[in-house]
């Protein structure tokens, strides 16, 4: 009825009111105060059980292949509960799917190889709402959180090939067989390489292969840059397990596949440390590589995501496994695992990885 104030016997009192309000507001902000979904307990303070998911990048490389073989092995005796393996088949947004999908599938922590150091932040912020926590393992995320990212120095590898290859080369064209440099690790690897030749080598000309990790990248331009280029003193691989056998039989196609100590061979370092680098560094085919650690990689990235389960947090320094954890400009800790020069001097020493793999 128009013009009339009717009062409900049932409407509050204005103390009552404001009492109302600002319960409901203390309930909305309590509600409002994480983004992370409360079904997914994650691993703030937990007790650090629960499955653990455990996503490759690809499987094409013989390097992969034998992380994926420590996993299940390194899960153990972490005391981890790893369901198994998913590829991601070198594809970035597949990456991101496998992720969401063991995430639905309510796992309690991710250990991730990205492939993409940009692209992997939209599954770490999937992760990060679940509240489920991640270790990066071998690449470093741009952005994203992680609870720690398990790598070796990717700069320190482009400056080992590049010492070696200045002092056995001194002078000449030396070609770089890069990676994705959408990874941190083809970044790291190329720009460290090219910085300390013009550094320290400056009698070196440099010639760059982009190959993003594919073998038939690599064999197709390395060819082509051959016939354009017959004299080059040696060449950088910065992945043995899929530059490897497609740059020796380019070179023995055209009959340049010289053992070291013959007349027109080329100096030629490469990185991952796998076995068939160390048959080619036995029969001279070539001559160095950096042992990346497949096994540490296992070992680790289920160490530390096992920490973050129980809510275990670290700090920069010196770890009690000859590494040393470093904060990343972005903000994000890395531990940097050792990573060793192989050559015909100690290509047969047991202790690396790649003498152990049956």
């Amino acid at each position: 009825m128009a013009g009339r104030t009717v009062r409900n016997r049932r409407t509050p009192s204005r103390a009552a009111r404001a009492a109302l309000a600002a319960t409901c507001a203390t309930l909305v902000l309590a509600a409002c105060g994480s983004t992370k979904d409360t079904a997914a307990s994650g691993g703030e303070g937990g007790d650090g059980t629960g499955k653990v998911g455990v996503i490759l990048p690809l499987l094409t490389s013989p390097f992969w292949q034998s992380y994926n073989d420590y996993v299940p092995r390194m899960a153990k005796s972490e005391d981890v509960d790893a369901l198994k393996t998913v590829n991601s088949n070198s594809d970035p947004s597949q990456q991101i799917t496998d992720i969401n999908n063991q995430l639905n599938q309510g796992v309690k922590g991710l250990v991730v190889a990205p492939l993409d150091s940009a692209a992997i932040a939209a599954g770490l912020d999937q992760a990060e709402r679940k509240g489920v926590p991640v270790v990066a393992v071998d690449v470093a995320p741009d952005k994203g959180k992680v609870a720690m990212v398990v790598r070796a120095d990717n700069v320190a590898y482009g400056e080992k090939a590049c010492e070696y290859l200045g002092k056995q080369a001194g002078s000449g064209k030396v070609v770089q067989i890069m990676g994705d440099l959408a990874s941190v690790n083809g970044r790291d690897r190329s720009e460290a390489f090219r910085s300390c030749v013009k550094k320290n080598y400056p009698k070196l000309k440099v010639l760059e292969i982009p190959a993003k990790w594919e073998s038939d990248t690599a064999a197709s331009k390395l060819d082509t840059l051959l016939n354009a280029n017959p004299d080059i003193k040696g060449i950088y691989m910065q992945a043995g397990g899929v530059y490897l056998a497609p740059t020796l039989q380019t070179l023995k196609s055209k009959g340049m596949l010289k053992k070291a100590g013959e007349a027109g061979h080329i100096t030629i370092v490469s990185n991952d440390g796998i076995p068939q680098e160390f048959d080619a560094i036995r029969k001279g085919q070539i001559d160095a590589t950096v042992s990346q650690p497949a096994d540490a990689y296992a070992k680790y990235g289920m160490y530390y995501i096992k920490a973050a389960m129980r809510g275990k947090t670290f700090e920069p320094g010196p770890t009690d496994h000859d590494s040393k954890i470093v904060k990343l400009p972005s903000g994000i800790l890395e531990d940097q695992l050792p990573a060793p020069l192989v050559t015909k001097d100690n290509v047969d020493d047991p202790k690396l990885w790649g003498n152990t793999v049956k």
